[in-house]
């Protein structure tokens, strides 16, 4: 029970060790004593330098090379930037290099397993399954619905990247979908589809959506965005190889139901991948095996200038977190995912029947509904590096969302089918390009690890509920052109262009006060030179990319 003679035993040392530290005023309510006041100055102080001492070790480390030394960037004022290491510009290109290879493909590759398995019933529809589980009614809209259901339950296993060794992590969402997606192929009821359905969203919603913050673990603000790219175009590569090994295989003659045999044929390879994952994906630029010393102090010292420390794995500071789920610029770009949503996961799983009803074979439509998803691969493979190079994601997305609507009306009010294959073309150019832009578009404007994670958790909370909309959009009894579905599609894909326009017009506000407060990043350059000039140097080191004075929004 508290007491006031408990105030007179209280130590700054004793605060420290057991972490009772807070604001000056809420720790004071606690207090009774006169000399109340002078333990929280002292605490206080301790904890500054508990803090600074913490944080040291990663930027001496970063500084401990030959390739990696320190350089006074600025003096010490509130308006200045702050001491940053200089790197050796050929040693960070050898890692960022090095990181493409190792990293990137592997993810990308998981990521196309994913989307093969949760998109493939499209194919499997066709090819029998439809009649041998009875899918009458709107029995196979839910099979599609359901997998979206346990997506969005649990959307909040994306911090989990940053609690858990992603190895580890990846490994065990990667595997239960793996299994999950090969049981399909068994099933002989649409109870048991439909039990599939939901593991596999609830494992898939463990992986996809927290890739994106494991790069930036690794890559730089104007650097993630390409990678993001080269991890996203795995959608519409996966549909298209979806399309052409549908036709393989649906051509054939096997001994067991053509559907089965596609569940089975894209069902394996997901689990031996899960063993993949294990041994091969890096937790940490510190702890990437494919680096050497020089190359492993170089991405610390990196980590360090985004983050402020290399440590980026292992806890979470909720405050921060909370701040990121109510920041404003967070939901623009939640709203913007739900649109886009609405047709990235309604038009792969119904493409093959609306290019049936057009009039071509199903074996057939299976191989046409590949030419526009590779079309798709390659422009959401250039236009997040071109974004990249620009720092200008809106332009783009304003240019792809057009496209991407426009494709829709084609498709709801042509009636040649020359014309509404031409619309497909323009859908799918559209659509998943999109979402390549609009999910670095958060990493690039949260400038600490926790709210990057918390934007991306509310991205996907918001934007995971647009397919809940885009799988019931497409009943059988509205074919074959389905006016209602591609026009509400259409309507969002517009939409998404006007929250594009008014999320940029908010960024370049607040970069106009953020140059008013600190200068303008010109100004700081010409403010370091001339503290260099002088022999000033800063004494304490924080990360540029974490909200420091050259923080500015990617527009």
């Amino acid at each position: 029970m508290w007491s006031p003679g408990f105030v007179l035993d209280i130590t700054p040392q004793k605060i420290i060790s057991h972490k009772i530290w807070g604001s000056r005023e809420a720790f004071a309510t606690h207090c009774l004593h006169q000399h109340c006041w002078e333990i929280i100055d002292q605490t206080m102080q301790l904890f500054q330098s508990k803090k600074t001492a913490e944080a040291q070790p990663d930027m001496d480390l970063a500084m401990q090379t030959g390739n990696v030394e320190k350089e006074p960037v600025s003096v010490q004022n509130e308006n200045a930037a702050v001491q940053q290491p200089s790197i050796d510009p050929e040693l960070e290109r050898r890692v960022v290099r090095k990181t493409d290879m190792n990293l990137v493909p592997l993810v990308m590759a998981l990521y196309l397993l994913a989307f093969l398995d949760r998109s493939n019933i499209g194919n499997a529809r066709i090819a029998g399954m439809s009649t041998d589980l009875n899918l009458i009614g709107d029995r196979y809209d839910w099979l599609l619905t359901i997998f979206y259901i346990p997506y969005i339950i649990f959307e909040f296993l994306g911090i989990m990247w940053k609690v858990v060794p992603p190895h580890i992590w990846a490994t065990i969402v990667v595997f239960i979908w793996g299994l999950v997606s090969t049981l399909q192929a068994v099933t002989h009821s649409w109870g048991a589809e439909m039990a599939l359905r939901f593991l596999m969203g609830a494992a898939e919603a463990g992986y996809g959506p927290g890739i994106p913050f494991l790069l930036s673990f690794f890559y730089l603000r104007h650097e993630v965005g390409f990678r993001c790219g080269v991890f996203l175009s795995a959608a519409p590569l996966a549909n298209t190889f979806a399309g052409a090994l549908a036709y393989g295989i649906t051509s054939g003659n096997p001994s067991i139901a053509k559907w089965r045999v596609l569940f089975l044929v894209e069902g394996l390879p997901t689990i031996v991948m899960a063993a993949v994952a294990y041994f091969y994906l890096p937790d940490s630029p510190e702890k990437a095996k494919f680096f050497d010393e020089d190359e492993r102090r170089v991405a610390i010292a990196r980590s360090v200038r985004q983050a402020g420390s290399s440590a980026r794995i292992g806890g979470v500071d909720w405050m921060d977190f909370l701040r990121g789920l109510t920041d404003i610029k967070a939901w623009f770009t939640g709203l913007m995912y739900f649109s886009c949503n609405v047709s990235f996961a309604s038009l792969p799983v119904f493409l093959p029947t609306i290019l049936s009803e057009m009039g071509f074979s199903d074996v057939t439509a299976q191989g046409l509904t590949a030419p526009p998803f590779f079309l798709s691969f390659l422009i959401t493979l250039i236009t997040p590096y071109i974004a990249d190079r620009t720092q200008q994601r809106a332009f783009m997305l304003i240019i792809l969302t057009i496209i991407g609507g426009v494709g829709y009306v084609i498709l709801a009010s042509a009636k040649s089918v020359g014309a509404r294959y031409f619309g497909v073309f323009m859908a799918a150019g559209g659509i998943f390009p999109s979402i390549a832009n609009i999910l670095p578009w958060v990493l690039n404007n949260q400038g600490s690890d926790t709210r990057r994670g918390a934007g991306i958790v509310l991205l996907n909370v918001i934007g995971q509920c647009g397919p809940l909309l885009g799988t019931r959009l497409y009943p059988s009894n509205e074919g074959p052109f389905y006016v209602k579905g591609q026009s509400v599609c259409a309507a969002f894909m517009f939409f998404t262009t006007l929250l594009v326009i008014g999320l940029r017009i908010l960024l370049a506000w607040e970069n106009k006060k953020l140059d008013q407060k600190y200068g303008t990043i010109e100004e700081q350059k010409a403010r370091i030179a001339e503290a260099q000039a002088q022999g000033q140097v800063a004494t304490q080191a924080v990360a540029v990319e974490n909200y420091g004075p050259m923080f500015r929004y990617v527009l």
